[in-house]
């Protein structure tokens, strides 16, 4: 495939949740065994939500917020792989090809590296692209600033589309 310059966009993602108790964890779209979850009006899968926003930006689309609003009692508890798999239809309906994904989760504890396949897996199948084309890493943050208090978990994006002519 030849691509032009041109056609391609880049779109970035970030999104943060605290820690609460008597949640799940769900990173990636993947229910990780831990003392807490997260705190957010859907399933607060910062990783799904990085990563839809990532794609929003690469259309220019505003933001996960905008179209799933947590004001809206519909969305209450809702999937996040399912919001993600909205978001990656809209940018397809925006007449873009989702080329490729790479995401970065911060989060002192639990380790998170035993899942990172089965969260990469999850994505890819949402976003309707081979898993070779999203990446998952994880990292401390040494102890440093929310994070590293272990008060909640971040998460960043980048996405490259294509459109098509």
């Amino acid at each position: 495939m030849e691509f032009k310059m041109q056609n391609m966009r880049i779109g970035q993602g970030y999104d943060v949740h605290a820690f609460a108790e008597g949640r799940k964890l769900i990173l990636g779209g993947v229910d990780i065994p831990h003392t807490k979850g997260l705190l957010g009006h859907s399933d607060a899968d910062v990783l799904a939500h990085a990563i839809a926003d990532a794609l929003l930006g690469g259309i220019r689309g505003g933001d996960i917020g905008k179209l799933f609003p947590d004001t809206d009692p519909a969305y209450a508890g809702a999937d996040s792989l399912v919001l993600l798999a909205a978001v990656a239809n809209k940018v397809r309906e925006e007449g873009y090809v989702i080329l490729d994904v790479d995401s970065v989760i911060a989060a002192q504890a639990p380790k998170l590296s035993p899942h990172r396949e089965a969260m990469r897996q999850n994505l890819a199948k949402a976003m309707g692209i081979p898993v070779e084309n999203i990446g998952v890493k994880a990292t401390t943050t040494e102890h440093l600033g929310f994070e590293g208090r272990e008060e909640g978990i971040s998460a960043t994006a980048v996405a490259l589309l294509y459109k098509e002519d």
